[in-house]
């Protein structure tokens, strides 16, 4: 494969910047150890304190797989935390009964429903735990898979199947390209802890459905929501555009997510010694130049907006961490796979964006959410549950692109700056 290398001046090749991504780093995890509850994991608020509330499936699988991040990295004090998530996800968040996990722990909230969405986390964290030695995790691991595909993964579609009631009698009429999103990461994550390369095939085939059929044909603006059988369905949510999950029209920060996951994939691929398609690369670069185009700056302040309308318009104009977390990420994978200038570019903005208004050096972590005018604000997202973003977004530009992100901490040890993959 054709492969400019990086300029010697690249933030990526500079062991300062590394430096300063491993300090930040630290950072994000030292906020992130008080949203320890007995039974998991849970929100913490703006100054991050833990509010009254249960456990929360999806904070529990993203902290579990953080810490387990930390452990690869030789962090004291994360193993214990690893450990802490994999006993409430073995435990109480999960359905013991039917299989499955719920949203919250014991179900306190009334819902009963099992969603893509945060099984694929559970996978996630699952298979982050067995890369980083911890007991227990392994178990999970099985039990997450055996879920996935005998409930979740449609072999005719290619895709994921989104919710079910608890029973698994009745399945929610609607496909999303979010909890799709989010299983391709799984997926690349499974196929290095398994050495299983089936877990590549279905991420490439979500991949090539979601994006390469849909995005692309669509100008590379990526559809979020579809009816069953993979139809559009454009205006799905128009009354609730500010969804923190399912808002209505394209959301930038997916198309840099799945611009840095093409990337991640065709990564994979190669060293796995199967066929790359050449339109991961291309609609990688589509995806992200549509994302800057459209969402950056356009509307008078700095930032990404959150979502745009299908004529390229703002919706809602909070400009969210994680877009910025994501912009960052798919910017370096971009520039690693490419050494183009432009990729180095953004990725420098990014980061200074993010310095300038989103690194929270009073309360600690980073402000989740902006208004339009780069001030705090909690239309969205109130407080700052979400370590998995920012930290994954210090810890990509230090990585080769492939293996998965606990698969190559575990690789590169004591390595700090990485030239290649």
């Amino acid at each position: 494969m054709d492969r400019l290398p990086l300029d010697f001046n690249s933030w990526l090749n500079i062991p300062a910047h590394h430096n300063w991504l491993a300090a930040e780093g630290l950072r994000l995890l030292d906020f992130a150890r008080a949203s320890r509850l007995p039974e998991g994991f849970g929100h913490l608020d703006e100054r991050g304190w833990l509010p009254d509330a249960p456990a929360q499936t999806l904070i529990t699988a993203r902290m579990t797989h953080s810490f387990a991040l930390a452990t690869l990295q030789g962090l004291p004090g994360a193993a214990p935390l690893v450990d802490h998530g994999l006993a409430a996800l073995n435990g109480c968040l999960r359905d013991a009964d039917q299989g499955g996990w719920y949203a919250v722990a014991h179900a306190a909230d009334g819902d009963l429903s099992k969603a893509a969405y945060l099984h694929a986390f559970v996978a996630l964290a699952a298979s982050s735990a067995v890369v980083a030695g911890r007991p227990g995790a392994q178990a999970l691991l099985d039990q997450a898979i055996e879920v996935i595909e005998q409930r979740f993964w449609n072999e005719e579609e290619g895709a994921m199947r989104e919710s079910f009631d608890r029973i698994w009698s009745r399945e929610e009429a609607y496909r999303g390209a979010n909890s799709n999103m989010h299983s391709v990461e799984a997926f690349l994550a499974l196929a290095d802890v398994t050495r299983d390369t089936r877990w590549l095939e279905r991420a490439l085939r979500i991949a090539e459905r979601v994006i390469h059929q849909h995005a692309a044909r669509n100008q590379y603006r990526v559809i979020e929501h579809f009816h069953p059988g993979w139809e559009a369905d454009l205006e799905y949510n128009h009354a609730r555009p500010d969804d923190p999950f399912r808002p209505y029209g394209s959301t930038p920060g997916h198309a840099f997510e799945w611009a840095r996951l093409l990337l991640h994939l065709e990564a994979a691929l190669l060293d796995a010694v199967r066929p790359a398609p050449t339109w991961l690369l291309a609609d990688a670069r589509g995806l992200f130049e549509q994302a800057c185009r459209t969402a950056w700056h356009v509307d008078g302040a700095p930032g990404l907006v959150y979502t745009l309308d299908w004529q390229d318009q703002p919706v809602v104009r909070q400009r969210m961490h994680w877009v910025t977390c994501e912009a960052v990420a798919a910017s370096a994978a971009l520039l690693r796979r490419t050494g183009e200038h432009v990729y180095e570019q953004w990725y420098r903005e990014f980061w200074e964006f993010a310095a300038q208004h989103l690194l929270d050096h009073e309360h600690g972590s980073w402000h989740h959410e902006l208004d339009e005018h780069n001030r705090p604000s909690a239309k969205v997202w109130a407080g700052k549950p979400d370590l998995y973003h920012a930290l994954q977004a210090v810890l990509l530009p230090r990585l080769p692109l492939a293996p998965s992100l606990a698969s190559g901490l575990a690789k590169l040890g004591g390595q700090h700056i990485v030239t290649g993959w």
